[in-house]
């Protein structure tokens, strides 16, 4: 009987004082104070694939009852930033000054997964990498410009979760082939008719390619026949033939940089063409024929995350910048003796330049731009001396996309408030305002604009305006 007593005294004891010692460490642990949330700091997917694992498999081409364009065929908007990848559209129509009361003519609206992905248009199609929530599938979209409808969907599966949107890149189409980078790297060509998936690379598997905060916002850059895309992890970056898939070069891993949001930016240095990137922790810049390292420097790297690609003024001079207090550089470039060297002409603080994720544009010797945060979210010119020129003053832009056409500027903020502008590198000039979307949300994907006809979206819907002169 004492036996059994004792033996029930003592484990229940012991708990006792087990609870005793947990209740005062946790008493005695400093307060838990959650963080502000800032997006993309909870590291989700950042995990790298294996040099083992197969990239994922396309399926079938899905037919709709949407046309190409007829109307606008003659145009195109083929890859991230235009026809010249500097932003300035370019075309045959003639832009309207001043819209009608009720605004421009929405010609039509689709419904998209989550995401900041802007559209391609070539050929009178319009290419979106779309993310379909339900069959958990990067999906390359085919739409008719004239009324939204879809000529032909294909996909492959990938798992993710909504992270400040999904898609967010915009694809390249050259040669009857739209080439597209989906939000965990992968690398897909598809058959601008057909719809056929071609071939598909797994940056984060073959190349270790670490996938950025927030999904991948690379666009891919064909040149020269050939899709040039920077993995940045064991290759900075490499070459791959548009029409087989095969690898043509592979530069050398540059240190222990990642791949940012940034995208490829082409110039001549050292009398050869070349490609500009700017990883995480540095920027380099990769010989065009064969790959080869022609100049690397820590000079310049973003802060948290780096997005805009780097503006190429002449030969000689590229402007850099990036948002969340990095600010902005503006470097000189010197091939002497076929040496490349490099020094800073002046930087930039945050209130003075600073953007999170849209280029600025290179127009009439002078920089356009949406400066976000410390800078307090205006549009801008700048001399290229980093003199600022006007601000739109309480004209508010946040991290929305603009573009210049027809010596015009289009400018959207967050919410989808639409802002026409003269290109002035004089003073700012508003010319009229039109709310596309009446809720808008995170308007931030890049614009694209084809004979008179401008595609913008949101978060979730993607619009079709017409801006043409009547």
């Amino acid at each position: 009987m004492n036996a059994s007593w004792l033996g029930n005294l003592v484990p229940g004891g012991l708990a006792v004082v087990g609870g005793l010692l947990i209740v005062a460490w946790m008493n005695t642990r400093p307060p838990h104070v959650a963080p502000l949330r800032v997006p993309g700091m909870d590291g989700r997917d950042r995990a790298l694939g294996s040099a083992e694992i197969a990239p994922p498999e396309a399926g079938e081409p899905v037919f709709s009852d949407g046309r190409p364009s007829q109307a606008i065929a003659s145009g195109s908007w083929p890859c991230f930033r235009g026809p010249n990848r500097d932003g300035i559209g370019v075309g045959s129509v003639a832009l309207a000054r001043k819209w009608p009361d009720r605004g421009p003519q929405v010609l039509w609206t689709v419904e998209l997964g989550p995401g900041h992905a802007g559209a391609a248009v070539a050929d009178g199609r319009l290419f979106v990498l779309d993310y379909d929530v339900e069959a958990q599938a990067d999906t390359m979209r085919c739409l008719s410009p004239d009324d939204g409808k879809e000529i032909w969907r294909n996909a492959y599966p990938v798992e993710l979760v909504e992270w400040h949107g999904m898609s967010r890149t915009v694809p390249a189409v050259a040669d009857g082939r739209v080439v597209s980078l989906g939000p965990k790297c992968h690398v897909a060509c598809w058959d601008t008719q057909s719809g056929e998936c071609r071939w598909i690379i797994d940056l984060a598997a073959q190349y270790q390619a670490t996938v950025p905060q927030w999904y991948a916002g690379q666009c891919p850059l064909i040149d020269q026949g050939r899709v040039i895309l920077a993995p940045s992890g064991t290759s900075f970056m490499i070459a791959v033939d548009l029409e087989s898939g095969d690898v043509v070069w592979e530069s050398k891993k540059v240190s222990n940089w990642e791949m940012t949001h940034s995208s490829i930016a082409i110039m001549e240095l050292a009398g050869r063409r070349a490609y500009l990137y700017c990883g995480s922790r540095g920027v380099a810049a990769v010989a065009a024929d064969d790959g080869s390292i022609l100049w690397d420097s820590t000079e310049w790297a973003g802060t948290m995350a780096t997005c805009p690609t780097p503006v190429v003024v002449d030969e000689r001079r590229v402007f850099f910048c990036a948002g969340y207090a990095a600010g902005s550089l503006m470097m000189q470039f010197d091939a002497g003796g076929g040496a490349v060297a490099a020094q800073p002409l002046f930087r930039l603080a945050p209130e003075r330049f600073e953007a999170e994720q849209h280029t600025p544009i290179l127009y009439e010797g002078h920089l356009f731009g949406a400066r976000t945060k410390a800078g307090g979210n205006q549009l801008v010119c700048l001399d290229l001396e980093g003199n600022e020129v006007w601000n739109s003053g309480t004209d508010k832009f946040e991290r929305g996309p603009y573009l210049i056409a027809d010596g015009l500027i289009f400018a959207m903020d967050s919410r989808g408030l639409l802002t026409l502008a003269e290109a002035s590198v004089e003073a700012y000039k508003p010319l009229d305002k039109f709310q596309v979307f009446d809720d808008g949300h995170d308007a931030w994907g890049p614009m694209a604009l084809v004979e008179g006809r401008l595609f913008v979206r949101d978060l979730t819907r993607m619009a079709c305006l017409d801006v043409a002169e009547k």
